[in-house]
């Protein structure tokens, strides 16, 4: 859920701040190691002795420079005051007019778009709370753009800066901005949204990341990410020592996974974010911190 659970773009400006964005990006409840009552019984004889650390045990940091963006590009349609997203999950039509307009199965209930000859601005709020703002300016050819999105459902703003490049030729007559965008650069993301402190036990996991948290265990069962405006549940699945997969839910539905692997030597951690509805994945590492 953090780089940002939810993928960094102007199409769809996630509301979980974990290095997952990427994540992107909870903390779960800590699980009781199960040990017979011989070895507890010798941990007890050997002043300092600690059991084992898991392979996903410490901090994660998000490795900026190796960031897989998806291949399916973003698809606008702008003509006059009607702003549309063919791509989002559900699409959605709007106006483009800078007031709250109403939309429906998102994890934002409404959203302002602002354009200017030059500009796109997008304003996502839940429950009249601000969860991101994007504004994407628009190259001198008209065939790129520098966007800076900002994600408030955190304990701290994240900042992430990166680039688009359109596919295709541009739509005669309507927005500059219509027509499809790829995501080419992930330019940067700031400290508070690129990493997230993890601690695995035989029965769960916990995770903590900017402000969100869960403590889950790997039962199937739904648990609650704490500071979420956007009441995200998580189910974990424990592949092995090394590999889990998380699934969130909103609204009852799921509507993305992450798989996350641990490599062989355990500094670093290579993630597979889906998102269901758009099918945009993103891949991303997370180096561990000493």
């Amino acid at each position: 859920m953090g780089l940002l659970r939810r993928k960094v773009s102007l199409q769809s400006v996630g509301s979980n701040l974990r290095p997952q964005i990427v994540a992107p990006f909870q903390m779960r409840e800590t699980a009781v190691v199960k040990t017979s009552g011989l070895v507890c019984s010798l941990l007890m004889l050997l002043p300092g002795a600690v059991l084992a650390a898991s392979a996903f045990d410490g901090i994660w940091k998000m490795n900026v420079n190796h960031v897989q963006l998806s291949d399916k590009p973003n698809v606008y349609v702008i003509v006059g005051d009607s702003y549309t997203c063919s791509s989002c999950g559900p699409a959605y039509t709007v106006k483009a007019d800078g007031t709250d307009q109403k939309v429906v199965g998102h994890d934002f209930d409404t959203v302002a778009i602002t354009l200017t000859p030059t500009s796109l601005s997008i304003v996502r709020k839940l429950e009249g709370k601000t969860l991101s703002t994007a504004k994407a300016v628009l190259s001198a050819d008209g065939n790129g753009t520098e966007t800076q999105a900002t994600y408030t459902n955190g304990g701290q703003p994240v900042v992430v800066k990166s680039s688009f490049k359109r596919i295709g030729a541009a739509t005669p007559g309507a927005s500059p901005f219509s027509g499809s965008w790829l995501q080419t650069n992930i330019e940067s993301v700031s400290d508070a949204g690129t990493s997230e402190t993890l601690a695995m036990t035989d029965a769960g996991l916990t995770m903590k990341a900017n402000g969100q948290s869960y403590e889950a265990k790997f039962d199937g069962r739904k648990y609650p990410v704490a500071g979420d405006a956007t009441h995200t549940m998580v189910v974990l699945k424990k592949i092995s020592a090394t590999e889990i997969v998380e699934s969130d839910y909103a609204h009852g539905k799921l509507v993305e996974t992450l798989h996350m692997k641990v490599s062989a030597d355990g500094k670093t951690m290579h993630v597979v974010d889906t998102p269901l509805q758009t099918g945009q994945v993103t891949r991303y590492t997370l180096d561990k911190q000493p």
